[in-house]
């Protein structure tokens, strides 16, 4: 669900100038040259589950804004988004884009934007007051050189422990009561093995470890330690990052040995039905737990990753207009959609993140997502490593594939000397 698209640098093809923006609600279907709004193809790899559900619930607000515009769904299904990857950086090569595709906001832009290969949406933001209701603190994240190439539908949280209350009710641990650090909650661990649980921590394929790792450097280094990692002022080989492998390494002697090649959701259902205490994931699992009817609060409960609280860790879906796309009057409309109210508010009561905008009603939403909202608007925010937020696209597979070779090694001063290598390929040094 949550992979990183490809990157297209090189790709280079000149910019498309689109003339402005095409109406409001309840316009469209004009056709002819970029203007075209008689249709939107719309690329995500939201194929199945909750992510179909957030789409559907998208697509019916879009429907009701844009009556005269047809919604055309090119989700690509499969591989955990890296079939969607491949599709994707295949029409761009070709000169064939959709309309609007997903990508992650922040650094994973680089590429496309490097390559010309999506618009600048600035104007957009301004003649759709974007700037006055998406906060200074997503708005710096989204902007790149004084320009904003995406919309966001949602905000998501990676650094959330989702924990299974009676399993660590049994073991006499209270799950309410998040551990104060790293070590403390392998003590924890410890206590749940001792009792008979097999598996204190659940993950799942590559990308789910990534996450789970940039939390511990999070919880080791601290908000400021951790983004220096993406400007340089922090390096890899600083001791913090080499106690943040041992952590590392110890949490996943409490965890399944079988994850690797697992999608999310198999980690996420090991904490549902009780064979798991623990799961690092991002907000998206709400979806998974509310489909398995399970109540917050009393079956499950979530806490910021120890040693993380006070801090957001941060990603947001975003949506953009291609350079070339063949229904730019199309794709305007599916932008004033998802980042509309009526649209945020869809999406993420049926995807388990919180809406971008700040007017959105709290009361409106579960309490766990009252919680987020509450957290994103006081805590420090910094960007996800794992879902494209801090690093382009290139750092970030140098970075998977490191902690791809440590799990099956569990060598952590090889991880550590090629996480030293991708910072340095990575800043360009």
């Amino acid at each position: 669900m949550r992979k990183a698209l490809a990157a297209v640098a090189g790709l280079g093809v000149a910019a498309l100038v689109l003339a402005g923006c095409s109406g409001s609600p309840g316009d469209g279907g004009s056709k002819g040259g970029s203007d075209d709004a008689s249709q939107v193809e719309v690329f995500t790899w939201w194929a199945s589950g909750s992510e179909k559900t957030g789409l559907d619930a998208l697509v019916k607000v879009f429907g009701e804004q844009f009556p005269k515009t047809k919604f055309v769904n090119a989700a690509v299904a499969g591989g955990a988004g890296s079939n969607a990857k491949n599709a994707l950086a295949s029409r761009l090569k070709a000169d064939n884009p959709p309309d609007s595709f997903q990508a992650h906001a922040g650094a994973e832009l680089t590429d496309y934007i490097e390559a010309n290969k999506i618009e600048d949406l600035s104007s957009f933001y301004k003649d759709n007051g974007l700037n006055d209701v998406f906060p200074k603190t997503l708005l710096d994240r989204l902007t790149v050189d004084g320009k904003i190439y995406s919309v966001p539908s949602n905000i998501h949280r990676a650094n959330v422990v989702w924990v299974n209350n009676a399993v660590l009710t049994k073991a006499g641990i209270d799950p309410k009561t998040a551990p104060a650090d790293i070590d403390a909650w392998l003590a924890d661990m410890k206590k749940l093995k001792d009792a008979g649980v097999e598996t204190p921590l659940s993950v799942a394929t590559d990308w789910t470890q990534v996450q789970l790792f940039e939390n511990v450097l999070l919880a080791d280094l601290g908000a400021d330690g951790y983004t220096g990692l993406w400007d340089g002022k922090t390096k890899f080989d600083d001791a913090k990052v080499t106690k943040a492998i041992k952590d590392y390494t110890s949490l996943l002697s409490y965890a399944n040995t079988d994850g690797t090649g697992q999608d999310w959701p198999v980690a996420t259902d090991m904490v549902i039905d009780g064979t798991a205490a623990y799961n690092v994931m991002g907000d998206w699992a709400l979806a998974e737990f509310d489909a398995k009817n399970k109540t917050y609060g009393t079956d499950y409960t979530t806490w910021p990753t120890p040693g993380t609280d006070g801090t957001f860790d941060f990603l947001a879906d975003s949506f953009t207009l291609p350079v070339g796309a063949p229904h730019a009057g199309g794709a305007k409309n599916w932008l004033k959609t998802i980042s509309s109210a009526d649209g945020q508010k869809a999406f993420n009561l049926a995807k388990g993140s919180i809406p971008a905008r700040t007017d959105a009603v709290a009361t409106d939403y579960p309490e766990y997502q009252q919680g987020a909202m509450a957290s994103f608007a006081k805590d420090t925010v910094v960007s996800s490593l794992a879902h494209g937020a801090a690093v382009k696209v290139s750092w970030l597979n140098d970075i998977t594939s490191a902690i791809g070779q440590f799990v099956s090694t569990k060598d952590g001063k090889a991880l550590q000397d090629a996480l030293v290598q991708a910072q340095t390929k990575g800043l360009g040094k």
